[in-house]
């Protein structure tokens, strides 16, 4: 999501509303502003994207050292009597 403000010599400022990071500043056509910020790499978005993807017991982990504490907590310990 981006706010757009136009300035008065008629060009354009982009900033991003995640991050509230000027992504462009003086861009003379709306078309110029959608290809500046499809290349804006949000980190405040990422990092929220992220932390989404967290483990929950619905989705297996990817990464090998979350496969352990994920299995045991599906099924529990495995040297229960």
């Amino acid at each position: 999501m981006y706010s757009h403000t136009q300035n008065e010599n008629g060009t354009y400022n982009t900033r991003c509303l995640h991050c509230f990071m000027t992504v462009a500043s003086a861009v003379e056509t709306q078309e110029e502003l959608g290809q500046l910020e499809t290349r804006h790499i949000c980190p405040e978005k990422a990092l929220a994207d992220l932390l989404a993807q967290k483990i929950s017991p619905n989705r297996p982990p990817t990464a090998p050292d979350e496969r352990a504490t994920w299995q045991s907590a599906v099924t529990g310990p495995s040297d229960r009597a």
